[in-house]
Parts: structure tokens; C-alpha cells; sequence
């Protein structure tokens, strides 16, 4: 499938860049979409779509940033009160960032809510340097860690996602990822529910834009660079059943954010019809934040673009054709002073394909040992790429 009606007409003025990069993606740049959804319940795949396609992982890598030091944490190695000391080379990654200078000191939860919230790449580099003592010897480490869970097309040489030709991941990978957070760390994933953050005079609000919005969702990640396009990570329950979902490549926050909605619907929408809407059995250990019900209605026609949001970058250069406007959605708004979610225009979205008879995804455990993870230190992208992640 192509995914050429998707695009928004803010390509055209953008095109001359976009061939400079052809060369070195992973996927050709007009199509550098891939999705995947999962019935956690079932493990069974409802909705794949190049879900094994290489592509770029942006800030979607801090999700193994935080998974390794949640390790950290349950082995108590770390604590959430210590410090961690920002150096000279973290004082200067480019943005997203929290502002750190060389000496500051920070305490490993605010590091982690920076990291969920403004998606700080200087905070990537600490928490990097604090448990392995050089980002490149971290990055080796969770390439490891992703072996040892079974994401057999990742590979990392940064903690933050800032743009590296080596630096790449899939869907399904991220899928992979995303379950394990919750299966290995159910008592730290509450922090991707975090809405905002403020560390001295730097407020930052979480880049999910789906969190209290769309029913269910708790997490967990967005990313962006040029290359990537806008990715996001998401989990999402309602009546007991939780499915997982990735979508890359989205072509602005909006598409993607709405694409993500389509998707989570879609997919409990096969849940209800399997099951009779009975619930599943509760769970005792994570509970979903109380949000609005929103059901996507797809326009007929798309015929401006949306204004973009920049997220987890300080430059992303985002430009407009003509002025914003909504498609149609139907709301049950469950309180006055709760949000809704508008979807944006101009969206087609992608079909959620029909589950393959006996498709599941195979997670493997995470107890075997972190070894053997080779990684590069080098920036050999980033002449190419927007310097964010």
C-alpha cells in the first residue's frame, strides 16, 4: 500500500531536500510509513503493515533509554532521590533539551520525566553516561538488551534518537519494546502518563497529544526527525482488554495522531465483535487513566493541510498550506472540563488490514544476558538530518 493520498502538500516546497536523503534512509522518503497493532489479551496481530520495514526510531529510542534504567532502578543499583552530574558533552546535544550546563545536577525521577515529557536529548546523554560512563558503551548496551527481548532489527548508537544512519528499529520491534515496559516494569510505566514537567524555570508538556484524549491510551512515546517523520508509540485499555500499537512515519503530528486513533479503534472494535464486549479479567497491577470515548469519522475529502506542531525538536520546520480545519468526530465527553480530540484535516487513513488467521507476535523474555550488543559512536546522519529527536 501507498501511502501517497497521506501526504500533505507541504512536500512539494520540501522536495529538493528530501531527494538529499533518499540515499541514505532505510525506506524510501515518501513512504517511510510503518504500523503495527496487537491484542495484548491474545498476543494475536490485528493490523500489520510493513511492520518489519527498517526504519528510523527518533525519540521512540528513549523508550530503551528508560527501560535500562528501570533495570537499574528494580535491582537497586540507582535510586529515584540520586543525583546524576550533566557533562560538557551532554550540556551540548542539540534539542529537544532540558537547558542543562556542565556540573548541573539532577535526580534520576526528574531525569526520567524529562525524558517522557520534553523528550531532553542532554538528559539522554546523563542518564548514558551515569550507568555505562560513555553514551557509546550505553548504546551497546541496549542494542543487548534489545536482542535479549527479542528485537532482532534494532540497533542503537545513541540513547536519545538524535538522526544516525545506524540507528534503526521496525515496528513490530517497537511493539516489542513497548510490551515489555509494561510486562518488566509495570510499576514504573505509570511515568509515560505523565502530562507535564517543570525542572527550575523550564516547563515542559507531554508531546503525546493522545494521553486524555482517545479512550484508554497511557503512554508511551512520540519521536520526530526529518528522516523518521513523526512516530508514536501507544497503549491503550478499555474494558479490561489493552492492545499496543506503533505507527512510523507519519508525514506531521497530526496525521499521525489521528492514524493512532483510527487504529485504536479499529482494533477494539474487532475486540467487542470477538468477544460480545464481555471484558476481559482485570488486572491488579495497572489501571488506565479515566479518559473521553472518541470515535474517528473520516472526512470524504482532505483539502489543506494541518498546521504542525513541533515536537522533540527545537527547529522542525514545520509549514502550512492554507488555514487549519477539523474532520468530523463524535464525542462522548464524560465531564465538562475534560478535552476532547479533534482529528485534523487533511487525513485518509491507512486501512486496518483484517487479522491474519494465527498471526501473533513472539515476545521473547528478558532474562537473557546483556551482552554481545555492538554499537557506533559516530554521527555519520546528522549532516543530513534536523538535529532533534
Amino acid at each position: 500500500m501507498k501511502m501517497t493520498a497521506w501526504l500533505s502538500t507541504r512536500f512539494i516546497a520540501g522536495a529538493g531536500a528530501a531527494v538529499l536523503t533518499l540515499a541514505a534512509a532505510p525506506a524510501a522518503w515518501a513512504d517511510r510509513y510503518a504500523a503495527i497493532v496487537l491484542d495484548a489479551t491474545t498476543n494475536e496481530v490485528l493490523h500489520a503493515d510493513q511492520a518489519d520495514e527498517q526504519r528510523y526510531p527518533a525519540s521512540l529510542t528513549k523508550m530503551m533509554t528508560l527501560f535500562v534504567l528501570f533495570d537499574e532502578l528494580e535491582r537497586g543499583n540507582i535510586h529515584l532521590s540520586d543525583t546524576m552530574v550533566a557533562s560538557r558533552r551532554a550540556q551540548q546535544q542539540p534539542p529537544s533539551r532540558l537547558g542543562l550546563r556542565a556540573g548541573d545536577r539532577i535526580t534520576v525521577e526528574d531525569a526520567i520525566e524529562a525524558l517522557v515529557t520534553r523528550s531532553a536529548n542532554d538528559v539522554a546523554t546523563v542518564v548514558a553516561e551515569k550507568l555505562e560512563g560513555s553514551e557509546s558503551r550505553f548504546a551497546a548496551r541496549m542494542t543487548a538488551k534489545a536482542r535479549a527481548l527479542g528485537m532482532r532489527d534494532t540497533r542503537y548508537v545513541n540513547a536519545s534518537g538524535l538522526p544516525d544512519t545506524g540507528q534503526v528499529t521496525t515496528a513490530r520491534d517497537t511493539l516489542t519494546l513497548s510490551q515489555a515496559l509494561l510486562r518488566d516494569h509495570p510499576q514504573r510505566y505509570r511515568y509515560f502518563q505523565t502530562a507535564s514537567f517543570s525542572w527550575r524555570n523550564v516547563y515542559s508538556r507531554n508531546h503525546n497529544s493522545l494521553l486524555g484524549r482517545v479512550e484508554g491510551v497511557d503512554g508511551i512515546k512520540t519521536g520526530y526527525t526529518r528522516a523518521s517523520g513523526f512516530n508514536l508509540a501507544s497503549s491503550a485499555q478499555r474494558n479490561g482488554h489493552r492492545i499496543f500499537a506503533v505507527v512510523l512515519g507519519g508525514e506531521s503530528a497530526a496525521s499521525r495522531d489521528a492514524q493512532m486513533a483510527y487504529l485504536i479503534d479499529n482494533a477494539f472494535s474487532q475486540i467487542e465483535a470477538r468477544t460480545g464486549g464481555r471484558p476481559a479479567a482485570p488486572s491488579a497491577a495497572y489501571t488506565s487513566l479515566p479518559v473521553n470515548r472518541v470515535t474517528v469519522t473520516i472526512p470524504a475529502t482532505a483539502a489543506v493541510a494541518a498546521t504542525e506542531e513541533a515536537e522533540d525538536m527545537g527547529d522542525a520546520e514545520m509549514t502550512s498550506v492554507g488555514a487549519p480545519q477539523a474532520a468530523t468526530v463524535s464525542v462522548v465527553q464524560t465531564s465538562a472540563d475534560q478535552p476532547s480530540y479533534v482529528v485534523p484535516y487533511p487525513f485518509t487513513p491507512r486501512p486496518a488490514a483484517a487479522p491474519t488467521p494465527g498471526a501473533a507476535l513472539q515476545i521473547r523474555g528478558s532474562s537473557a544476558p546483556e551482552a554481545g550488543g555492538v554499537a557506533s559512536d559516530g554521527m555519520g546522519g546528522a549532516a543530513q538530518f534536523s538535529p532533534g529527536g
